[in-house]
């Protein structure tokens, strides 16, 4: 059932990717009035947080790799003392 609610929404559509067709923002009830331009501006911000990197990826596994390599190296010496 939909009752007498009125919201003001931008819709985008993503050709880029094959997961998802498109994304939804709603605004905040008392938005200030900003142009279009400016809605969009921010919507592709809020996408491109989201977007994680394969260099991100890399350097999280490297960090991963070296904290279990040092776990290692310190329990070896805890083991062998």
């Amino acid at each position: 059932m939909v009752k007498g609610i009125s919201r003001q929404v931008i819709v985008m559509q993503s050709p880029q990717t094959q997961m998802f067709e498109q994304a939804i923002f709603i605004l905040k009830d008392g938005t200030p009035a900003v142009t279009d331009a400016q809605l969009l501006k921010e919507a592709n911000r809020l996408i491109g947080n989201g977007v994680t990197t394969t260099q991100n990826r890399m350097s999280h596994l490297l960090w991963a790799c070296g904290g279990a390599l040092c776990t290692g190296i310190i329990w070896l010496v805890s083991a062998l003392v």
